[in-house]
């Protein structure tokens, strides 16, 4: 398994307010901003490089340039809160989107829309806030995986136990970055402590 909680004070002090049920959205949007900026920061801590040779307004200077290309996959509709701050970092990444949807009643997902760019020679970042089950992100990792991507991590806000259990049982050695792992989830599949339904609270609905 290949778990990385973020370990900074700053996104725990996010994540509790994220939690707190009187965060309104407008607030919980900004909050969604920050806390995936740190996410993606420590997903992204590998990227490929090669010097670039510059002129300093005082003298010539090698530094450094990216090169490796990124794709970003939300998973519709509550991974859309996570794409701008990617975006901001990173704007020439392309972006695809994957529609699935939890049934309430028996938790699984059901796909309904499905749009990606080539991947074949991409770091595809597949953002979806929460981890809950574990089931809507094994389909869209298969999605992914279908368009043989060079490579994929998986970024979630706050993840269970058992969806990344799910995850690395069929992708032992697929990176998952998550800000808070949880304690379990309830009967009815939803991550306890948990914050609600991420999308929901994200757009007011």
């Amino acid at each position: 398994m290949s778990l990385t909680i973020i370990d900074h004070p700053l996104a725990r002090h996010v994540l509790t307010l994220l939690r707190d049920k009187a965060t309104p959205p407008s607030v919980f949007r900004v909050l969604c901003h920050q806390v995936t900026l740190l996410l993606v920061i420590e997903a992204t801590r590998g990227l490929g490089e090669r010097a670039l040779a510059i002129e300093t307004p005082m003298e010539r200077h090698t530094g450094s340039e990216l090169v490796e290309p990124l794709a970003i996959v939300p998973i519709l509709r509550a991974g859309l809160g996570m794409v701008q701050p990617i975006v901001d970092l990173f704007p020439s990444a392309a972006v695809g989107y994957i529609g699935l949807e939890r049934d309430h009643d028996t938790a699984i997902a059901r796909s309904y829309y499905c749009k990606l760019p080539s991947v074949d020679d991409k770091h595809v970042l597949l953002v979806d806030p929460m981890l809950a089950t574990g089931g809507s992100a094994v389909r869209a990792i298969d999605i992914v995986m279908e368009r043989n991507p060079r490579k994929l991590s998986l970024l979630s806000i706050v993840s269970a136990p058992e969806g990344v259990a799910a995850v690395s049982e069929k992708y032992p050695d697929l990176p998952i970055f998550t800000v808070g792992l949880d304690r379990e989830l309830n009967a009815r599949k939803y991550i306890l402590p948990g914050l609600g339904d991420f999308g929901d609270r994200l757009y007011g609905t």
